[in-house]
């Protein structure tokens, strides 16, 4: 039998302990926003922890089991909470091993790779790729899911089946038991520093590995189940695969979910890229037919095919950027298959392309389907797919919750199992439910969803997974194949293995960890009704994000994901907000609400990266521009609104203010600022730092022609008030006369109306809530705008990327054609440009904006043209200066900044550019090197003379 628990201590004396053990008590989070923040993962389960631990390496995490254990604390390893089984959420400790465990060495040229638990599996395979490699393991989640994960649950994926899984690419580990011994198993006295501090759990490892060998049936199960994908209960494969004792416990650790020990650090062998693919995304007329085409597929060599039901490709026809195949029809019972070759060579391709293509002209499909390499449509068709459960999700009832489990099968049972699998819905009343997934392997994912609340809604979910167990382990499948077992499949572990292999885990559980301190309740658990203890209700919350499956996919992109709260977080807060307010609980309301000011609201970049990142298109900072315009100090709107009027005046008079400030003293004009941040509010005064520029020059010097003086204009110029407002680096041109020469000397003519010292792109209103200020500017532009274009018929340009997607905001419905000046320069000025003296390295910070008008290319274009060596940072992300963010709260843009500004340093460049000048300010700051628009380096590498 599992341990049972002592109570726990109180929290005030346990977050106390935690501070003094760590090297600094701030690493403890036990505010109530924090624990909010902290308990929801990507599961359909709620448990809300005591403290929340931010820790620094390997020793402070021993220094927490210490701390729990003696206060009978349960203890939760989170790293990215995409866990959709409940594993990584605990009423106990949270210990957060993602922020500084982020580490990646390359080894070997790529053939191994050195990973701590945070990093995600994107940022490895990122490091991996100028190699030809990548890791075996393929998540959907990849964007998201940390590494840390991938090991605790044994992950597997899209095409790796069981051959590249964890289990199978996992070199070696180095761990951290309960009792804090730590243990490098790649170490040459790994067995013998086992063996020495940890007798009793060596002795164990023994005789349980004798005890399973021993019981031929006990051989014969584990055989059975592990022949498919499976992450149900313990990694028992592990007692016949490894002899020696550290190599038998470092698989077993694979899988167990953070209940056995902490993985450190892991060195995995990768694998190669298949450079050559070929895909087709296939409809068919039902699932059946989808489901029994699987077997010719197979034997074709397809290396991996992924089914989707009626209702995927229902939701899927809602969604942006979509296959065109399954679009043009009203989807009925259709269902798909997303069939992939891959080879290292074109004979090789080539051979299976024909026999997939002779199959598909033989399937009974809805539509024709043909296999094509174009990298663009496989882009759609793997968006689609491996955004379906959080898209699908999406797409329920405001208030239900998503509730995703995972099965595996004998592919020969797979359309039996799916057919059997809908009866099950239809009785039990899951209407809506979907089916989707890893074919090839006899693994799909089902999804359930309701309102998991009152006795008749548990009870009918109970039932229902009654039936689902007895449907597949009757065709000798596995309750679990790739999410974990968690706390969703723990009291069914012992029904799908028996007693005896049950017994097993118990014993290899107290063995490892003899006070059930680890995630108690996740993987065994003898309560059989344990899985509907403590489900999530998701309240109800604001439109712009209330379809949010709190799956995390947008936390890594997240600017202030290190300093406060993530857009999972912030909007997980709102909805524990919405349950206070709902149950009359004032007290809890008022707490949350007023450290949501800060942590939501203040240090939120409103950058919309986590749009980018969402597969449905969430972009919380719709929610916090809302926040921010309900809240808004009349006083405060009124300015804002009175200065919309007089913009051009403000800009100039911020301009001087700050050629002025460049004049004197740093401590002196810092003080005067601190002064009034600390008088009135650290979120309407600015701070004042050394490294600001000086003003910049008035833009009304601008009008008329610009760039060759002879000619027709080919678009309409709007220099950006930005540029106007805060001058270039010392010794710099500046973007907006860079940008001048460079069109003489393409004899390129644009030109800029007459009024523009009082034009803006609406971003210092829309980003602070000013809405009445925001309409006063938009109604102004559109009306200068239509009239300078003639109505729409020249594009108009901007110099810096936040304000052309300000523009663009402003003039969407009207039909103007907006371009930044990057891709303005690399589409029709570049070709007529000589590059003279061309810069032998550069370092390149794409910024937000950039990402969301889809401009990197041409950022880059640039870039190579200027420089020999060109780098992008793989760390690079939005730098959260946001305007004047990064002034009213410099920490914001430190944190963002940080992992960028390492791997800056790295790159050792000798040039720095950028594409926005409060980027490149915040960009200067934190690396202490100086950013400048790329087209000033163009400018000064095509110099002739003009």
């Amino acid at each position: 039998m599992p341990t049972s628990r002592s109570p726990m201590a109180d929290s005030s004396q346990i977050v106390a302990e935690l501070g003094a053990a760590l090297s600094d008590p701030q690493q403890v989070k036990d505010r109530l926003i924090d624990r909010v923040a902290y308990a929801s993962d990507a599961s359909h389960y709620l448990y809300t922890p005591q403290a929340v631990v931010i820790a620094n390496n390997a020793r402070e995490i021993g220094e927490v089991f210490r701390v729990a254990k003696a206060n009978s604390s349960p203890v939760t390893l989170r790293a990215g909470g995409t866990s959709l089984a409940g594993q990584s959420s605990g009423d106990g400790i949270l210990l957060d091993v993602r922020r500084h465990f982020r580490d990646i060495e390359v080894l070997d040229g790529g053939r191994r790779v050195r990973v701590e638990p945070g990093a995600t599996v994107r940022q490895i395979n990122a490091r991996l790729a100028p190699f030809g490699r990548k890791l075996g393991p393929d998540p959907a989640s990849e964007a998201a899911c940390t590494i840390g994960g991938v090991i605790a649950n044994n992950s597997s994926g899209m095409a790796c089946g069981t051959e590249f899984n964890t289990y199978q690419t996992l070199e070696s580990m180095v761990f951290v038991l309960p009792s804090g011994t730590v243990i490098d198993s790649a170490a040459a006295d790994a067995e013998n520093r086992l063996k020495e501090l940890e007798p009793e759990l060596f002795d164990t490892l023994v005789q349980l590995q004798r005890r399973v060998r021993s019981n031929p049936e006990s051989v014969a199960v584990i055989e059975k189940h592990f022949a498919l994908k499976n992450t149900m209960g313990y990694g028992l494969n592990s007692f016949l695969d490894h002899d020696s004792p550290v190599a038998l416990l470092t698989r077993l650790i694979i899988g167990s979910e953070g209940t056995l020990a902490f993985v450190a650090e892991a060195v995995f062998s990768t694998v190669a890229v298949s450079p050559l693919i070929s895909t087709a995304l296939a409809v068919f007329p039902n699932l059946d037919a989808a489901t029994r085409a699987l077997p010719d597929l197979v034997d074709s060599g397809a290396a991996t095919l992924e089914v989707m039901d009626a209702t995927s490709l229902r939701v899927g026809q809602q969604l942006p950027g979509v296959p065109q195949a399954i679009t043009g029809f009203e989807v009925d019972n259709q269902a798909a298959l997303l069939i992939e070759y891959h080879a290292l060579e074109a004979e090789e391709l080539e051979h299976k392309r024909r026999l997939g293509t002779n199959l598909l002209a033989d399937l009974e499909l809805y539509s024709p389907a043909a296999l094509s390499a174009d990298p663009v449509a496989r882009a759609a068709a793997w968006g689609f797919r491996k955004g379906l459960y959080a898209s699908v999700a999406g797409a329920r009832t405001s208030g239900t919750t998503a509730l995703l489990e995972d099965i595996a099968v004998p592919v020969p049972e797979l359309a039996s199992t799916c057919e059997s699998l809908q009866e099950l819905f239809a009785r039990h009343g899951y209407a809506d439910s979907v089916i989707f997934g890893h074919a090839k392997d006899g693994n799909i994912h089902f999804m359930l969803t309701d309102r998991f609340e009152g006795d008749q809604a548990l009870g009918r979910y109970h039932e229902f997974n009654e039936s689902m167990v007895d449907l597949v382990l009757g065709v000798g499948g596995n309750l679990k194949a790739e999410h974990g077992t968690g706390r969703a499949m723990a009291p069914y572990v012992r029904r799908q293995y028996g007693d005896e292999l049950y017994e097993v885990m118990v014993e290899l559980k107290h063995a490892c960890d003899p006070t059930g301190m680890l995630n108690p309740g996740v993987i065994l658990d003898e309560d059989p009704k344990a899985h509907v203890r403590n489900i999530k209700l998701a309240e109800s919350v604001e439109k712009e994000v209330d379809r949010c499956v709190e799956c995390g996919y947008c936390e890594p992109v997240c600017p202030s994901k290190d300093l406060t709260l993530t857009p999972r977080q912030r909007i997980v807060v709102r909805r524990a907000q919405a349950a206070a307010q709902a149950r009359g609980d004032k007290e809890t309301f008022a707490e949350l609400e007023k450290e949501y000011d800060y942590d939501g609201v203040q240090t939120c970049a409103v950058d919309g990266m986590c749009q980018t990142a969402c597969p449905v298109q969430i972009n919380t900072a719709d929610l916090v521009r809302r926040l921010r315009q309900e809240t808004a100090q009349p006083a405060l709107a009124g300015g804002w609104n009175a200065a919309a009027k007089s913009w051009g005046t403000v800009t100039r008079v911020g301009s001087v203010a700050l050629s002025a400030a460049a004049k004197l003293p740093t401590p002196l004009v810092k003080g005067v600022t601190t002064v009034g941040r600390t008088i009135l509010d650290d979120d309407v005064v600015p701070e004042y730092h050394g490294q600001l520029p000086g003003g910049g020059s008035a833009r009304r010097g601008h009008a008329g022609l610009f760039g060759a003086q002879t000619g027709q204009p080919q678009g309409v110029f709007l220099p950006a008030c930005v540029n106007s407002m805060f001058g270039p680096e010392d010794g710099e041109l500046g973007v907006t006369e860079a940008f001048r020469r460079l069109l003489v000397r393409a004899d390129v003519a644009l030109t800029v109306p007459d009024n523009i010292e009082s034009l803006c792109c609406g971003t210092p209103w829309s980003s602070k809530g000013y809405a009445k200020g925001h309409q006063t500017m938009q109604d102004r532009v559109v009306k200068s705008v239509l009239e300078a274009t003639d109505g729409g018929r020249l594009p108009v340009i901007s110099d810096a990327s936040s304000c052309t997607e300000g523009f663009a905001k402003l003039l969407e419905g009207e039909d103007v054609e907006l371009i930044d000046s990057v891709s303005f320069v690399a589409r029709n000025v570049l070709p007529f440009l000589e590059v003279t003296e061309q810069l032998a390295t550069l370092t390149l910070h794409p910024t937000c904006s950039t990402t969301h008008l889809g401009i990197d290319g041409d950022l880059q274009a640039l870039g190579q043209a200027a420089a020999a060596e060109v780098h992008v940072p793989q760390a690079w992300g939005c730098c959260a200066f946001a305007g004047d963010r990064g002034m009213l709260h410099p920490e914001l843009t430190a944190s963002a900044t940080a992992p960028e500004a390492a791997e800056v340093a790295e790159i050792g460049a000798e040039n720095h550019a950028s594409c926005n000048r409060t980027c490149e300010i915040g960009m200067t700051r934190t690396t202490g090197t100086p950013y400048v628009h790329i087209l000033e380096t163009l400018e000064k590498t095509t110099r002739t003379g003009v």
